[in-house]
């Protein structure tokens, strides 16, 4: 039996690969804030008779504090992890800051990523075939980083936000592998193309109508998963790889470069420094839905 844990694992592809995973006797860990939305997929776990085999925790990965609360449940209640999805995001056609003083997409999108990667490294290590799997969009040029102002704080653009964080992710997955070269965990970035999801976010009339039309374009999400599916299944031989739908991505490439990986890792390290007590440890207490997806209200 594998253990997978999905970021943004209430709706869109980080549900159906929750199904997936389930209908093959595996147990899940998804994380979300909204418990309405986890509702049905506990529902459905009842159905199949593996509610044991799902927990939901409720947690706003856009604080830092949130993902070390979920990082000391996983860490403390699961020894090992085999399977980590990385598929949080929340797209703002305006700016949006943090309590703890971060941009949110960048929060959610980049940093929440870094803290779970890392955090999780020693679970990943004690599983067979551990992977991490990033849904985001490998390649694309360096250029897209703003250096000098990551996150965003003048001339708001949500679109090269997104693209940016995306950018970002490519160099955590470098960064990764560079601060764990005898590791046997396997980093995937993978873009599985267009697809017909939810598009959670707060948008504007005008992106609004941008997004159901790529709504109306994209693809069925069981057609994603498959895509998703057949590289989990059959883990590429690199520790690093990346995919647009098909089509493998170089990761030698100058779009990934080490000296760039390791700039943007110390500057995250000095960013979480500043993030609370502990580097935005949180002391508040257990993750909001402790237990078994039957156990917990919601």
């Amino acid at each position: 039996m594998k253990t997978v844990v999905i970021t943004g694992g209430t709706d869109g592809i980080g549900r159906s690969l929750a199904y997936t995973y389930l209908e093959r006797g595996d147990r899940v860990v998804i994380i979300g804030r909204s418990a309405d939305k986890a509702r049905t997929i506990i529902d459905t776990a009842a159905r199949l008779d593996a509610a044991d085999r799902l927990e939901f925790l409720r947690a706003d990965l856009a604080l830092t504090t949130e993902n070390h609360r979920v990082l000391e449940r996983l860490r403390t209640t699961y020894p090992a992890v085999d399977i980590l999805v990385l598929g949080a995001r929340y797209y703002r056609s305006t700016r949006s800051v943090t309590a703890e003083g971060f941009e949110a997409s960048f929060a959610l999108f980049y940093l929440s990523r870094h803290l779970l990667t890392y955090g999780l490294a020693d679970s990943l290590e004690r599983a067979a075939t551990p992977m991490i799997l990033d849904l985001s969009g490998p390649g694309g040029e360096l250029s897209r980083i703003r250096w000098d102002d990551l996150q965003f704080t003048e001339s708001y653009d949500p679109d090269a936000v997104m693209h940016q964080c995306g950018k970002l992710s490519d160099l955590l997955a470098v960064g990764f592998t560079d601060d764990h070269p005898h590791s046997h965990i396997r980093y995937l970035l993978l873009h599985p193309g267009l697809t017909s999801t939810g598009f959670t976010g707060e948008y504007s009339t005008t992106d609004r109508t941008v997004v159901e039309d790529m709504r109306r374009r994209g693809q069925p999400v069981e057609a994603a998963v498959a895509r998703i599916m057949r590289r989990l299944d059959n883990p590429p031989a690199p520790r690093l790889s990346a995919y647009m739908q098909e089509n493998a991505v170089d990761t030698t490439s100058a779009a990934f470069d080490l000296g760039a990986a390791r700039r943007l890792r110390d500057h995250t390290r000095e960013l979480l420094a500043t993030a609370g007590p502990a580097n935005g440890r949180s002391n508040t207490g257990p993750i909001d839905s402790p237990g078994s997806a039957a156990d917990r209200p919601v």
